[in-house]
């Protein structure tokens, strides 16, 4: 059973790979690189989803004078390394790391949908429009990938290492531009890769079955000249090089100190935080680390007690790592969800101290690729619940993101239906596009 599996695993990866090469030919892809709004300050993103949706009060924006009703038992926050900026009490490590970040906390769009708040934080677009927009991933990868000169092994588009929502994938940009779900758990012994690496065959196994492969294929010796052999051999070429070559590397965490790794922390997401940091330093442009469990609508402070030390570790350690690297000036960090939570608690049953979804006000964190650290954009109320000052909606984050990048957020679209489609949506009420100028 493990041999069929593996076996059926490889030929995805072909088929994955040849499929590739040949939606490359007819995906919507644009005639000539797109010039950037502004010369490129970022090459790629890091995104560190919080699915479910994490309070702004237990991260960037604290409220320990809002009564208990509000705050409850985690009403100490701390300072930062930034004089005058607190977060989260249970986040000393990132409160050490506030020179490299800037917190947003002011992001509102007012819908409490899961799905269509994720929508809107993911594509910048309002729901319900007849069409289904591309995600921040799939538009980066159809700038800075396919079609624009990308060579990498691996996808331009990754997400550690569960699929996020159908809502932040491909749109109708079509599947070249879908993500990449490595599946598996880096903090094992062997990242297994769905597709890619099997901890049932090792591989010399691998190769010697690559071997007699090669030596069973009559057909494509009996038919030199054939054009489509060669196609399929360079498919062919690629899949084993992510399989036992250079692609298998990067996504190998063994070779990495001890040490290094103990920094992040040993769970699934320090792991993938420092995954994360390696995919970048291999040229990929957009890898998403979605790491859920924030819909706290019940026991919602025993929930924080466990995900904010995992959270505060891992980001943390990636912020410094990227820093060692020289790649933080490069690279954008962007860490948030959906939305956030109702800033007045429930605490009769069954909800025994939850929060619900709220849209209306809500933080997140930016770093590197052109941002800056040590800054806080915008306000809440006294108790956290709406907008007090400077209100940032999410075509203003993402198209601050793409702007950064060089990408236009003005850029056409193509689309089957041959609109007049842009990367960011046009508004005359108030939310623009690209309007985190005081940070970038």
């Amino acid at each position: 059973m493990h041999r069929l599996k593996w076996n059926l695993a490889l030929a995805a990866a072909l088929l994955f790979l040849a499929g590739s090469c040949i939606l490359a030919q007819d995906a919507v892809v644009p005639a000539a690189p797109v010039a950037p709004a502004v010369k490129a300050k970022a090459k790629a993103v890091i995104q560190i989803w919080l699915w479910g949706g994490p309070s702004q009060l237990e991260t960037f924006d604290p409220k320990p004078d809002a009564g208990p009703d509000y705050a409850g038992p985690l009403n100490h926050p701390i300072q930062t390394n930034v004089p005058g900026i607190q977060i989260c009490e249970l986040l000393p490590l990132l409160a050490q790391q506030a020179d490299k970040y800037s917190l947003i906390r002011s992001m509102t769009h007012g819908n409490n949908g899961h799905e269509t708040a994720s929508y809107m934080m993911q594509t910048g677009h309002s729901p319900g429009v007849g069409l289904v927009y591309p995600s921040m991933g799939a538009i980066v990868s159809y700038f800075k990938g396919y079609g624009h000169g990308y060579t990498g092994l691996i996808p331009p588009n990754v997400v550690l290492t569960e699929q996020q929502s159908r809502f932040a994938e491909e749109g109708f940009l079509g599947p070249l531009y879908k993500p990449f779900a490595t599946g598996g758990d880096p903090n094992q012994k062997i990242f297994a890769v769905d597709g890619i690496v099997s901890a049932a065959i090792s591989d010399q196994r691998q190769a010697n079955r690559r071997q007699l492969l090669g030596s069973l294929d009559t057909l494509e010796k009996s038919m030199p000249d054939y054009a489509g052999f060669t196609e399929f051999d360079k498919a062919n070429d690629k899949a084993y090089s992510m399989i036992l070559g250079e692609g298998r590397k990067v996504f190998d965490l063994n070779s990495v100190p001890d040490v290094k790794r103990d920094k992040y922390g040993r769970t699934k997401f320090g792991q993938s935080c420092l995954e994360a940091a390696q995919l970048v330093e291999a040229g990929v442009p957009f890898v998403t680390i979605n790491l859920g469990g924030w819909d706290t609508h019940k026991q919602h402070f025993q929930a924080m007690r466990q995900k904010l030390p995992d959270l505060d570790q891992g980001l943390a350690a990636l912020l410094q790592d990227l820093s060692d690297r020289k790649l933080l000036d490069s690279t954008i960090v962007v860490c948030g969800g959906e939305f956030g939570r109702t800033p007045k608690l429930s605490f009769e049953a069954p909800w025994n101290g939850g929060r619900s979804h709220w849209g209306s006000c809500f933080s997140v964190l930016v770093a590197g690729g052109g941002f800056k650290g040590g800054q806080v954009v915008g306000s809440s109320d006294a108790k956290g619940e709406y907008v007090k000052e400077r209100p940032v909606y999410p075509q203003d984050l993402i198209g601050s993101i793409f702007e950064l990048l060089g990408i236009d957020p003005d850029s056409p679209l193509p689309n089957a239906r041959g609109l007049d489609l842009k990367v960011m949506p046009a508004s005359d009420d108030g939310p623009g596009r690209g309007r985190l100028k005081e940070i970038m």
